[in-house]
């Protein structure tokens, strides 16, 4: 593949007319001229009547200054034929919008946006340089300072660990079929030594994605993702693509082929794994859950694993979900609490089911449960406590795919006992990711601000429902609770 480098294209003319920087741009109409390359253009939609709101772009002048372009609707038609991604113009007219608040692509305070006497044409010699492009880089840190604050899409670079799953130490197998079906592609991207983090590649970032990597006669390595939005997803840092969003490789533009030679400098960290984060919901026997666990810089993950039910621990499997509650629980106010022996060829641990996990496990709601015991036993007194039901003593030998969560609770050494968020079928892919992407999906549609209107994407649910289980979590201690067994 050819380099494409992101240096300067010399160009010259006999042209002396005045011009603006886009430094001195200010808000308000202009009836001067600006010159400038087009980085990138792409259609800014509202994300819940998918309609066409304009064109954005993204410019560059000779002083390497980047500013938002905007095309309303109804004179797209005028300008898009003349459009073309890499080419300088120059733009009579124009008028200096308020730059958006939300899901911002350059620093710049205005936006270019053309209007009703706008005139556009190609400029194919200029006496001077201009860059061919412009990234806006930052640290793991600074994404998370920024993250779920809906502000500015930055760029990330560094190196691939994980493509849709499959390692890079053999070349991946990417089906373009599969994933215009899917629309989406999810990387594990490393930069420098930092943490790794998930990447989610939408719809034409996806696409963009398979294309290059499939035409790379080599596996590629170096990854760049420019304008991503950083969410916090089942309590891991991950970016997901926007509309905006771009894709490189290894040899594309100067930074992606300085970072290629810096990791041809440092192969260590090519094959270093950072236990910093774990960010793939990876399938860990027991033995490897508790040896993450011991690791000294382990933080909160999520994991799936495949173990057999070998004892219920009686008492409190269940407990009052409403405090104050004095009445027979009979009519909802109850929520599984169960803990179970598990092991499999590694080792042994005690799983802690929560809420619709332990529903999961045995089929039937905890007020069901409840309630047929009170009514077969109406002489007890509300604060009785229900012994173990058949229901889950039956669940005994049953073996099952444990989607786990390791907290601080666990590193501290408070507790061995491991939280289960959910249990999926055996023969079923893992629900985990499937659940991280719908909620991306509700927010890949990028917040669009024309003027003085903003149209919200619809909120996510992923993290309330996280929050919510944590609570929970903190709320049980299941280490302080008795632990008398129920046999068959």
């Amino acid at each position: 593949m050819a380099m494409k480098l992101n240096g300067k294209s010399p160009v010259s003319s006999d042209s002396d007319e005045k011009f603006m920087f886009f430094k001195d741009v200010s808000l308000g109409p202009h009836e001067t001229q600006l010159r400038f390359r087009l980085i990138h253009f792409w259609e800014a939609r509202n994300p819940v009547e998918k309609t066409l709101i304009g064109m954005e772009m993204l410019l560059i002048d000779e002083q390497g200054t980047v500013i938002q372009g905007f095309i309303p609707p109804g004179r797209i038609k005028k300008y898009l034929p003349d459009m073309k991604q890499g080419s300088v113009y120059r733009l009579n007219n124009f008028y200096g919008s308020k730059n958006k608040p939300v899901y911002r692509v350059a620093d710049h305070i205005a936006t270019v946006s053309f209007t009703w006497n706008s005139e556009l044409s190609v400029l194919r010699e200029i006496p001077t340089s201009f860059d061919e492009d412009r990234f806006r880089f930052h640290s793991y840190e600074d994404f998370q300072a920024n993250c779920d604050v809906k502000g500015d899409l930055y760029d990330v670079v560094g190196h691939m660990k994980l493509v849709n799953g499959q390692t890079l130490i053999e070349r991946p197998t990417l089906d373009e079929v599969k994933i215009a079906t899917t629309r989406h592609i999810m990387v594990h991207l490393q930069s420098h030594d930092g943490p790794v983090m998930k990447l989610y590649l939408w719809d034409q970032a996806a696409a963009d994605f398979c294309k290059k990597f499939n035409t790379y006669e080599n596996t590629p390595t170096v990854l760049l993702v420019a304008a991503v939005n950083t969410k916090r997803l089942g309590g891991t840092l991950a970016q997901t693509s926007m509309s905006p969003t771009r894709v490189f490789m290894d040899y594309d533009v100067q930074p992606t082929i300085d970072y290629f030679n810096w990791l041809g400098s440092n192969p260590e960290i090519a094959k270093q794994v950072s236990a910093d984060v774990v960010t793939k919901c990876e399938t860990l026997t027991i033995a490897d859950i508790f040896s993450y666990m011991k690791q000294e810089f382990a933080k909160d993950a999520f994991f799936e694993c495949t173990a057999t039910n070998d004892v219920v621990h009686g008492s409190a499997w269940y407990y009052i979900a409403y405090s104050g509650c004095h009445a027979k629980a009979t009519k909802g106010a109850t929520s599984y609490r169960v803990k179970i022996s598990v092991y499999d060829n590694s080792g042994q641990t005690v799983f802690v089911l929560l809420g619709d996990a332990g529903c999961v496990l045995t089929g039937r709601h905890t007020s069901e449960l409840v309630s047929s015991y009170f009514e077969a036993n109406e002489n007890e007194g509300a604060d009785h406590e229900v012994p173990v039901p058949e229901a889950l003593i039956s669940t005994i030998g049953q073996t099952h795919k444990f989607c786990v969560k390791v907290t601080e609770h666990n590193f501290s050494g408070n507790t061995r006992a491991i939280t289960v968020t959910k249990i999926v079928s055996l023969d079923t892919p893992p629900p985990t990711e499937a659940s991280i992407e719908n909620n991306i999906a509700d927010t890949s549609e990028e917040t669009v601000q024309t003027g003085n209107e903003v149209c919200e994407p619809s909120k996510s649910r992923g993290d309330s429902a996280d929050e919510e289980s944590k609570r929970t979590f903190d709320s049980v201690n299941p280490e302080k609770d008795k632990r008398p067994r129920c046999e068959n």
